[in-house]
């Protein structure tokens, strides 16, 4: 079979397990494993690109930091500079029409500013 004609059943495939009440990730991650079995002919391939895809995605700079972004999280809210942050910003503009929100907002603004990623603060 050619590598089309597996994909072509390997989505029929997909969709029964899925209709089995299988999760659709796990459904999705033995339709895969299937597919790459039949196109490869051998599960040490498979093993070894999900070996190299794990390591490389985990160790890329940009997913280590989520961790230690949670972490500094924490450490505003333990320390109660969050709380701080959303009482100055609620006094500010909690008494304007949508003040909660705005202060929500500035709140997050001002965590984006201490933390240097505004992006990752919303």
């Amino acid at each position: 079979m050619s590598n089309i004609e597996i994909a072509l059943l390997s989505f029929p495939v997909l969709l029964l397990l899925i209709f089995l009440r299988i999760p659709i990730g796990l459904a999705m991650l033995l339709t895969g494993i299937g597919g790459s079995y039949f196109i490869n002919g051998s599960f040490l391939m498979i093993f070894a690109q999900l070996k190299n895809l794990t390591w490389g995605t985990f160790s890329s700079y940009s997913l280590s930091i989520i961790p230690l972004f949670l972490l500094m999280g924490q450490f505003a809210t333990l320390g109660g500079m969050s709380q701080a942050l959303f009482k100055a910003a609620e006094t500010w503009m909690g008494h304007k029409k949508g003040g909660v929100a705005m202060a929500a907002v500035g709140a997050c603004a001002g965590f984006g500013a201490i933390c240097g990623s505004s992006l990752a603060t919303a």
